[in-house]
């Protein structure tokens, strides 16, 4: 199992249970739909991945309040 997903940090980052749980969907997505990770593979799965993103602020959620589409949008912090 994944250590990080242990423990509520992971939680907190994301600003709650939905949240976290959408930000790992919305990333997952992409990372099958061919994007680039944001950190080094190093063999672990594109889960581990998107955990290792968000554990390093590399990912993060905004809502568009501009009311042009997707409540949600994922914002790459580079």
């Amino acid at each position: 199992m994944i250590e990080a997903l242990k423990t509520d940090e992971l939680v907190a980052k994301a600003g709650g249970r939905f949240k976290l749980c959408a930000l790992i969907q919305r990333r997952l997505v992409e990372l099958l739909d061919g994007a680039r990770p944001l950190v080094e593979r190093d063999g672990r799965s594109d889960l581990e991945l998107v955990i290792e993103e968000i554990m390093q602020d590399k990912i993060t959620l905004t809502f568009d309040t501009s009311g042009s589409g997707s409540a949600v949008e994922e914002e790459a912090l580079l």
